[in-house]
């Protein structure tokens, strides 16, 4: 007789840390065909769902083969449960009150292998209704040891919208999120009209940076439309119908140009000088192929989901990678904030420097509070949300994003210098006796 998985209280541990796998965010639920293989983990999460009081799970699973079939199939199936719920599934388990997940009173059962039917055990098909709004979990479940499973396990999530009872695949929170990508794409598409007209009007003070930065603001609001037709089609439809593969292309050109366009920016190309240093050539060799890598591990992510044997591994691996990344890019600014303090003090031009130090000294701070807030500050906001308000974190980091655009160009939009630019004396030696002050700043 196989010995059941959960019999030992160490194996709680096991379970914890597959706690900890489920607590992440998943991406959006739709419909899904997966593939398992041979595959005996304990626990196999699925995707995460925000149900309504209309919600409908229905699960289509075929080809269901057991390495040992002569066992209590009722230990053995799927269920949905909420994150809370799951924290006290395992004290159950660790308490020894159950051995088994799926007996637990505080999961939705949805289906045990034991009500296979005996005319066709290798396959089933369920329509879930859940009436109980929050937000679940589709968990497999597998309470023996060394049983492998292998099966094709078709699922859709969805519910039932308006009088019509229309399907919506997106998630209840998430439904907003196709007309408010849509909105903030057509205030990056103004923002690039309104920066053209710009590039136009002072077209004599125009250096090669601010073409660079109208391809990021074009970039990114193709990146948005293409999110909102992305998601649009999700919620009607269950499917992407290959706005995906567009969304991923310039998510992965807006990755690279916003990343290099700070780096530039940061080292002063262009408009302080016209060529990168060394050192500076090296971050761009460096965070260019990180945000390569970071955007190959983002589709892998989105596309397998966590059901996934490698998903929590690029997770990690794409978080470490956008770390590593945003860490870089603040080098650049650090140097030429040093190289204009070092510039100060020997060609005379105290006012002249200060201004330019001050400047980049702001930028420092506004990327550094960028950073911050679209990866600490909106992940936050996302945990701690109710799932019916997961949009507000969209928002929130949207918001942030066209801030942090708005305010890089207006902080370097094309100027008119006057190479003889006088300064008074009194200007001056105001100005340089603040830069005294500034060698106490140390970043």
């Amino acid at each position: 007789m196989p010995i059941l998985r959960y019999s030992s209280l160490s194996l709680s541990i096991l379970l914890l840390s597959l706690y900890l796998s489920l607590f992440i965010s998943f991406s959006s639920a739709e419909i899904r065909y997966t593939e398992i293989r041979s595959d005996s983990r304990p626990i196999i999460p699925f995707d995460e769902f925000g149900f309504t009081h209309t919600g409908r799970l229905q699960l289509n699973v075929s080809h269901i083969s057991l390495s040992n079939p002569n066992i209590d199939l009722s230990k053995v199936g799927f269920f949905l449960c909420t994150r809370d719920a799951w924290l006290q599934v395992l004290q159950q388990l660790e308490d020894s009150d159950i051995t088994c997940a799926l007996d637990s009173n505080l999961v939705k059962l949805v289906f045990r292998f034991d009500s296979l039917s005996k005319d066709n055990k290798f396959n089933f098909n369920i329509l879930f209704n859940e009436s109980d709004s929050d937000q679940y979990t589709l968990v497999f479940a597998n309470c023996y040891e060394n049983l492998q499973i292998s099966m094709n396990v078709h699922s859709a999530m969805y519910n039932l919208d308006g009088k019509k009872g229309r399907r919506d695949y997106l998630s209840a929170g998430r439904t907003i999120l196709p007309r408010i990508y849509f909105l903030f794409s057509l205030a990056y598409f103004g923002l690039a009209i309104f920066w053209i007209h710009i590039l136009y009007k002072k077209r004599l003070t125009v250096f090669r940076i601010h073409f660079f930065m109208l391809a990021v603001v074009i970039l990114k609001a193709l990146n948005l439309l293409c999110e909102a037709e992305d998601k649009s089609y999700i919620k009607r439809t269950g499917s992407a119908h290959g706005w995906d593969i567009l969304f991923y292309i310039f998510s992965f050109l807006k990755g690279i140009t916003l990343f290099t366009l700070i780096v530039l920016i940061g080292t002063g190309w262009s408009f302080l000088k016209p060529y990168l240093q060394d050192r500076e050539k090296k971050v761009l060799m460096i965070v260019i192929p990180l945000q390569v890598v970071a955007n190959i591990a983002q589709v892998v992510i989105d596309e397998t989901g966590p059901y996934g044997q490698g998903w929590v591994t690029w997770k990690q691996l794409f978080l470490l990678v956008d770390v590593i990344c945003c860490c870089a890019v603040l080098f650049p600014i650090v140097w030429s904030i040093k190289n204009l303090r070092q510039a100060a003090r020997t060609d005379g031009k105290a006012a002249v420097n200060l201004m330019k130090l001050t400047l980049f000294r702001q930028y420092y701070i506004v990327v550094i509070c960028y950073i911050y807030f679209t990866r600490v500050v909106v992940s936050a906001l996302e945990t701690i949300t109710s799932y019916r308000y997961l949009w507000t974190s969209v928002v929130a980091g949207e918001s942030a994003t066209l801030a942090f655009y708005v305010f890089t160009g207006y902080k370097f939009k094309p100027e008119a210098h006057n190479p003889y630019f006088a300064v008074d004396e009194e200007e001056e030696e105001a100005a340089a006796e603040q830069l005294k002050l500034e060698d106490e700043f140390e970043l």
